[in-house]
């Protein structure tokens, strides 16, 4: 893998990965979802514990939507 899933910042970076396998990007997406990640208070927010910083949960859901064959209209 050309670059560490650690510096992977933000969840279209994981959905767009040209070395991960899909099994893999979803497991990381799923993983960012989770409520796990959510930020208390907060439950539009996620923050995993690898990537050490907030994101929308609607970006990492856009992602997995992303992997499952959507447009990619919805990337940024």
């Amino acid at each position: 893998m050309s670059q560490p899933v650690s510096r992977l910042t933000n969840p279209f970076d994981v959905a767009r990965h040209p070395t991960l396998e899909p099994e893999v990007k979803r497991a990381i997406l799923a993983s960012w979802a989770s409520d796990a990640s959510a930020v208390p208070d907060q439950p539009a927010l996620r923050r995993p514990a690898d990537l050490g910083r907030t994101v929308p949960v609607d970006d990492v859901l856009a992602a997995l939507r992303v992997l499952d064959g959507a447009p990619q209209a919805t990337w940024h």
